[in-house]
């Protein structure tokens, strides 16, 4: 390949990595990433210079930089002074907290799980929802499942997941594994934040639970990251009456 064909095609992977609305710096990470992530770059493969970046985005050198620096500082290349850069040796990932699989916990239980699947769509998030852009760009995956246990509704998940991080997101059935399986399987977590409240359901998740408005439910507010960034936010809404929260801590 020449270098102006390597320059072309740099700059159409540029364009589709995010509408104008995110940072230059992220789209041009957020390019890096899914290259290697689709391992079209592997392992000691080397990246173009930022020369030929500058000459193929028409970017600053300075954006450039920014965006390998950090692509360094997360791990997925490595610079060598005089030399360029390449992608980083594959590291193994070790989640740092156990994030259970709803599916697993109703089968220990004896009992059967089933979903249903209400919505999965990719969508421009909300600008109001500044929790979620923030988190995860102007444009995600959007799913929305109901989890049952034999015949009772036992939560309702909400997620938003990050398009490069499990880009067959949507070819995916969730009617016969969950969201958390298969994204454990494709951007294994590393870090990841709770949040628990009680809290009433809308009118939405309360029909979709079979619950009464009145009823309390049990909100978990969940962020996932991978060793390359955000994967996922996620809203569990579970009836009160039929739940109870056990957790594992620690080593």
């Amino acid at each position: 390949m020449t270098t102006s064909d390597g320059e072309r095609e740099l700059a159409t992977l540029y364009a589709e990595a995010g509408g104008d609305a995110v940072p230059a710096y992220d789209r041009v990470k957020k390019l890096v990433t899914a290259q290697i992530r689709a391992d079209r770059w592997v392992e000691g493969d080397q990246l173009p210079s930022e020369h030929q970046f500058v000459a193929a985005l028409g970017l600053s050198r300075m954006t450039i930089n920014r965006a390998l620096r950090e692509l360094t500082a997360d791990g997925l290349i490595v610079r060598q002074a005089g030399v360029g850069t390449f992608v980083a040796a594959t590291k193994k990932s070790s989640p740092l907290f156990e994030v259970r699989n709803i599916a697993d916990e109703i089968t220990r239980r004896g009992h059967r799980h089933r979903t249903e699947v209400i919505l999965l769509r990719a969508e421009i998030i909300d600008p109001t929802h500044t929790f979620l852009r923030e988190t995860l760009g102007p444009k995600a995956f959007h799913s929305v499942l109901v989890h049952f246990e034999d015949e009772d509704p036992i939560q309702v998940e909400d997620r938003y997941v990050d398009l490069t991080q499990a880009p067959d997101y949507l070819a995916q059935d969730f009617t016969t594994l969950t969201p958390n399986d298969y994204l454990t399987r494709v951007a294994p977590l590393t870090r990841g934040e709770h949040v628990v409240e009680a809290v009433l359901g809308s009118a939405e998740e309360c029909r979709l639970l079979r619950i009464d408005r009145a009823e309390p439910c049990l909100l978990i507010r969940r962020r996932t990251w991978s060793a390359t960034g955000p994967v996922s936010v996620a809203r569990l809404v579970h009836p009160g009456s039929r739940n109870r929260l056990e957790g594992v801590f620690g080593n």
